[in-house]
């Protein structure tokens, strides 16, 4: 199944009609509504405001920016992508990773295979040392060769080849789904 912008704008939309009822409001709880779709490799990142919001994008109404959720594009399941996280790069492989365990591709794997067979493991041991140099000689060995062999390396050494982050990344919170 793959969840359409449309599919993704009901399925926001009625579960911001559940739960609008469940917040504290002063006064009437005013009717939610989505006001912009994007899409990216996962899904749909929908953005909610007031309905009044969305009709005029007026400052009267304006729950002070709203919220969004993302509509995974496989499932239908809703989940909220902190605001740290939709605005930073990385994001979707952290939702990836933190929802489906689906780690990010190597980012240096492929350059370390090409200099493996072009010009020799010295040459890749190399390359490989100064693209990432949280890795020690042993570990960069360890991963020359697995690519070698023919294998991805180890995840344990494959993430001394990422950036770290410059801060433990937010937890991404499922609202509801998947659809069944």
């Amino acid at each position: 199944m793959v969840i359409s912008k449309e599919r993704a704008v009901e399925l926001v939309e009625s579960f911001l009609a559940t739960e609008r009822l469940t917040w504290s409001w002063e006064g009437p709880a005013p009717e939610l509504a989505v006001y912009h779709v994007e899409e990216h490799a996962v899904g749909w990142l929908a953005f909610w405001n007031t309905a009044e919001y969305a009709r005029t994008g007026g400052v009267r109404g304006n729950l002070m920016g709203g919220g969004h959720c993302l509509v995974d594009r496989h499932d239908g399941s809703i989940h909220y992508i902190p605001d740290a996280w939709w605005s930073e790069e990385g994001w979707e492989e952290h939702y990836l990773l933190q929802t489906k365990g689906i780690r990010p591709p190597d980012p240096l794997a492929s350059a370390v295979r090409a200099l493996v067979h072009s010009v020799g493991v010295v040459a890749a041991m190399t390359h490989l040392r100064k693209q990432a140099p949280r890795l020690s000689p042993q570990e960069a060995k360890a991963y020359v060769t697995s690519v070698r062999d023919g294998a991805e390396p180890p995840e344990e050494l494959a993430s001394l080849t990422r950036e770290e982050p410059k801060w433990p990344p937010l937890p991404v919170e499922r609202l509801a789904g998947p659809l069944r």
